[in-house]
C-alpha cells in the first residue's frame, strides 16, 4: 500500500466499518429526497410558496436532510475524540497534515456523493409531481449549487469539530444551528442583516432562482461565501490539530 494513499484509506476503512458512520449519509438522502417528494405531492400544486420559486419546493427537504449531512461532518473525526482513539490514529499517521487532508477528503467526496444523490432524487420527485422547468434561467447554477451544499457543509462542520475537539459540543452546536439556530436569527429585525452572511443561509441563497429584497450579493456570491467559510474552518482546524495533544 502506498504511503500517500494509506491514510485515505485507512478514514476509509474507519468509515465503512463504523454503522454510526455509513448510516448517516443514507438518512441524508432519505430526509432530503423523500421529504421533499412528500411535500410536493401534498402541496406542490397548491401551495404558493412553492410555485413561486419552483427550487423552493425541490429544496424542501434539504432544511432536513442537512441535519444528517452535518452530523456525518462531525462524526467523522468527533467520534475519535469522544473515543479517545485519536492518539491512535495520529501514531498510525504521525503527519498530522496528512491524516487531516485525508479526513477531508473522504468528507469532501462523501459530501459530493450525498448532494448528487439528493440533488437527483428531488429532482425525479419534483419532474414527477408538479414538474419543472429545466430551461428557466438559473436552473442549472441552483441545481450544481445544491450539490455543492452538502461536501461543504459536511467539511464546515468537520472543520468546526476539529477546533472544538468534542464530540458532545459539536453536536450540540452545530445540528441546531443549522436547522434552527441561523433560520431564527435571521427573524430577528435587528440580527437579520448579519444572519444573511452566515455559511448556511449564504449557501441556500444559492439555491434559489428569485431574488430576495434585502439580501446584499448575489445567488453564486452566496456559495463562494460558504465556500469561503468552509476555507477558513479548515484552516482552523488544521491549527487546532498541529497545535493541541490528541
Amino acid at each position: 500500500m502506498s504511503a500517500r494513499t494509506y491514510p485515505l484509506r485507512a478514514e476509509w476503512a474507519k468509515f465503512a466499518t463504523l454503522r454510526s458512520l455509513w448510516a448517516a449519509p443514507l438518512l441524508a438522502v432519505v430526509l432530503g429526497a423523500g421529504i421533499t417528494a412528500a411535500v410536493q405531492a401534498a402541496y406542490g400544486h397548491s401551495d404558493d410558496s412553492l410555485r413561486d420559486d419552483p427550487m423552493e419546493g425541490l429544496y424542501y427537504g434539504l432544511n432536513f436532510g442537512q441535519v444528517a449531512v452535518a452530523c456525518l461532518g462531525v462524526l467523522l473525526i468527533g467520534q475519535e475524540y469522544a473515543s479517545g482513539t485519536l492518539s491512535t490514529s495520529l501514531a498510525a499517521v504521525p503527519d498530522r497534515l496528512r491524516f487531516y487532508r485525508a479526513k477531508l477528503l473522504l468528507g469532501t467526496a462523501l459530501g459530493l456523493a450525498v448532494g448528487l444523490a439528493t440533488v437527483g432524487g428531488q429532482l425525479a420527485a419534483t419532474a414527477a409531481t408538479v414538474g419543472l422547468d429545466l430551461t428557466a434561467p438559473g436552473t442549472a447554477r441552483a441545481l450544481a449549487a445544491g450539490v455543492l451544499y452538502h461536501p461543504l457543509l459536511l467539511v464546515l462542520c468537520l472543520a468546526l469539530t476539529t477546533v472544538l475537539r468534542n464530540q458532545t459540543a459539536a453536536l450540540g452546536l452545530l445540528t441546531p444551528a443549522v436547522f434552527l439556530g441561523t433560520t431564527a436569527l435571521a427573524a430577528v429585525p435587528g440580527l437579520r442583516e448579519a444572519a444573511q452572511f452566515l455559511p448556511d443561509r449564504a449557501g441556500q441563497y444559492a439555491l434559489r432562482l428569485a431574488d430576495t429584497p434585502g439580501v446584499h450579493y448575489g445567488h453564486t456570491t452566496g456559495l463562494l461565501l460558504m465556500t469561503a467559510w468552509t476555507a477558513a474552518a479548515a484552516l482552523g482546524g488544521l491549527r487546532s490539530l498541529r497545535r493541541k495533544d490528541a
